[in-house]
């Protein structure tokens, strides 16, 4: 009897060790689903994995009327390299202009701004001085920069693309604005419809007759500009795309 119980544990380890030997394909058939799910978005590519888990941009309705640049809330940032080391920037305040936005027919829309270098300041202020003078902009004979659209047509779930003319120095070349649609709706504190964009460009500051110290101090700006404008209040009643 005590022969048989010595022999129990042996039969045990044999008849596992048989288990383990079985072909590992029949323990594949046998796999749960949540297991088989699992191995089929391991080997699913990194695009299509993205595709299912990225949000899709819920489209703004636009709300046709004309608005006016509120230069409390509008910032146009111009940022540059420094030799390599930094890449400073100067702000441009103080906007004035309008947005004639066309929600039927976006191509009919249309943007018109000033930029008075006035409200031009990068925090340091001789800085601002020399920006300010012939070598740059030469405020006192160009007191304003200027943007005009010549066309306006969608890009996409609320982008824009906007394309005009800028004028700096009584230099005039066209620029291309890639625009974002952040809202339409009423502004809180104005109790009034407002709109609000972000735009993004790159210009060359030697087309404008800007180029000293390039190209240690790089010739390729980018701009960034973030505006609120608010229904004009001579303008007709702003209304929804239907």
């Amino acid at each position: 009897m005590r022969t048989a119980y010595l022999l129990l544990p042996l039969a045990a380890a044999i008849a596992l060790a048989a288990c383990a030997q079985q072909d590992p394909a029949s323990t594949d058939v046998a796999a749960p689903a949540s297991a088989q799910t699992a191995q089929t978005a391991q080997t699913a590519s990194p695009s299509e994995a993205m595709a299912e888990t990225e949000p899709t941009a819920e489209a703004i309705a636009g709300v046709s009327g004309t608005y006016v640049l509120d230069p409390k809330h509008t910032d146009v940032i111009a940022q540059w390299s420094h030799f390599g080391f930094s890449n400073p920037i100067a702000h441009f305040g103080d906007v004035s202009g309008q947005i004639v936005y066309d929600a039927d027919n976006v191509g009919a829309s249309s943007v018109e701004v000033t930029l008075p270098l006035s409200g031009l300041n990068s925090h340091v202020g001789d800085f601002d001085a020399h920006l300010r003078s012939a070598d740059f902009f030469d405020a006192a004979k160009y007191p304003n920069a200027t943007f005009k659209s010549t066309s306006v047509e969608s890009a996409g779930p609320n982008k824009l693309k906007v394309t005009g003319d800028l004028t700096i120095k009584d230099i005039t070349r066209p620029v291309v604005l890639d625009v974002t649609i952040n809202k339409f709706g009423e502004q809180p504190m104005a109790k009034r419809p407002a709109a609000g964009f972000d735009a993004v460009t790159q210009i060359k500051r030697s087309d404008f007759g800007m180029g000293m110290a390039a190209p240690n101090v790089s010739d390729e700006v980018e701009l960034r500009i973030t505006t609120e404008a608010v229904a004009a209040g001579d303008a007709p009643a702003a209304t929804a795309a239907q």
